[in-house]
């Protein structure tokens, strides 16, 4: 499957996973991968955080209001903004020809008050919003970082329970528009995010049954971060080796070498059986990113993981299956 025909089988992609297995860096490999492919991208953030935008080389962390993260032509291009409750909660009301309240609630420091004011709508005020992006916004792909496994699943699933609990009114249309968006696989997927690791692995399977029971949601490949590359070089001896390279190494640094290739090989093993048990508990295709020796990630690393996340989407098979059952 070529890069565009994956990344436009749906308008809106969550990206979600446990905290820790890299969702945010795989959020802008994701981008950076499809603006390659001349697809014009937007990123939506949620939490506030820095990881999407520092990728890319910028210093600045995200506001409300859009900004260009990486324009490579008149095509692909890559735009991030920042969604917060307070925001869309203010927009809304604008929208709603109640400016003048929402201003002042703003300015009072009252619009915590009202953003908490029945349970879960201050989800809904922001998927809300991402409904809006998807309808209105020119983009050929919104991904969304959405938070860490647990609070996802809860604004995921808050919806559907504001639909169950609200009769009528705005707050009911809002939540069924949501519902809607979210149970439509041509508009809204979730790819989750692992590592080759048991913990991250048992997470990932539970978080991909719980959102198809719960919620409905249609799932993509699953992402699996921080993986090792295979070494054929890590079976050689390393007195051999550094014979065959013209080096001479003393009998202590080739017996640490020697261990920590060791070491370097078990991991790989380890990685291996996790890739092989998440793909018996979770019947999906994977796509793997490589594990990178860096204190942080900026664009050189960036393209690294956009590489790997590209060889991984040309090895996936047209129509592949997204279903959990048979």
């Amino acid at each position: 499957m070529d890069v565009a025909t994956f990344c436009r089988q749906s308008r809106v992609l969550i990206v979600a996973g446990k905290g820790g297995v890299g969702k945010t860096t795989i959020t802008a490999a994701l981008a950076k991968m499809a603006s390659s492919s001349g697809l014009n991208v937007l990123v939506v953030e949620l939490e506030g955080k820095s990881g999407v935008p520092a990728a890319f080389g910028r210093e600045h962390s995200l506001d409300y209001d859009e900004a260009v993260l990486d324009s490579l032509s008149a095509d692909g291009a890559v735009r991030a903004r920042r969604i917060t409750p307070d925001d869309a909660l203010v927009e809304y009301l604008a929208d709603h020809g109640m400016k003048r309240i929402s201003k002042r609630l703003a300015s009072s420091g009252a619009l915590d008050v009202v953003a908490t004011a029945i349970p879960g709508i201050r989800d809904i005020l922001v998927l809300g919003k991402v409904k809006q992006l998807e309808r209105d916004d020119p983009s050929d792909l919104i991904l969304v970082d959405a938070p860490a496994t647990g609070h996802a699943m809860t604004f995921l699933s808050s919806a559907k329970g504001l639909l169950g609990a609200a009769r009528s009114g705005p707050v009911r249309a809002q939540a069924a528009d949501v519902v809607e968006l979210l149970s439509d696989a041509k508009r809204c997927q979730v790819v989750l995010v692992t590592l080759p690791e048991e913990m991250p692995v048992n997470e990932a399977v539970e978080t991909a049954y719980q959102l198809e029971d719960r919620i409905g949601i249609t799932l993509g490949p699953v992402i699996v971060n921080g993986c090792l590359p295979e070494d054929p070089l890590l079976d050689t001896d390393p007195s051999e080796a550094a014979e065959q390279a013209g080096v001479e190494i003393d009998d202590e640094l080739a017996a640490a070498l020697g261990r920590a290739a060791a070491f370097r090989a078990h991991r790989y093993r380890l990685q291996a059986a996790q890739w092989k048990r998440l793909a018996h508990e979770l019947p999906l295709p994977q796509l793997y990113a490589r594990f990178l020796f860096c204190p942080q990630i900026g664009p050189e690393e960036l393209e690294r993981l956009e590489t790997d996340l590209a060889a991984s989407v040309g090895r996936l098979e047209e129509g592949y299956s997204k279903e959990l059952r048979a």
